[in-house]
């Protein structure tokens, strides 16, 4: 398997696992658990965010463009009413 082919595959699967940990988060009781699961999420999303990088300088990996700024005005108004 090519290695652009592994580091999009870990990548998504890592998104996949923030999205998991995320809900175990907001369900959880004990404040123990919940922090636990906050240490191993913030470990992940720093790993996701350093492999995004390497796959991004490889061309591996092409983000979307960004928003223009009349979106990301119009988005904020919608999410601040």
């Amino acid at each position: 398997m090519e290695e652009k082919y592994m580091v999009n595959d870990i990548l998504e699967s890592t998104k996949a696992g923030l999205t998991t940990y995320q809900g175990v988060i907001s369900e959880a009781e004990n404040m123990q658990l919940r922090q636990t699961i906050q240490q191993i999420r913030n470990n992940d999303e720093t790993f996701q965010y350093e492999l995004f990088k390497v796959a991004q300088l490889k061309g591996y990996y092409t983000p979307a463009g960004q928003a223009p700024q009349t979106e990301v005005d119009k988005v904020k108004n919608e999410v601040s009413k």
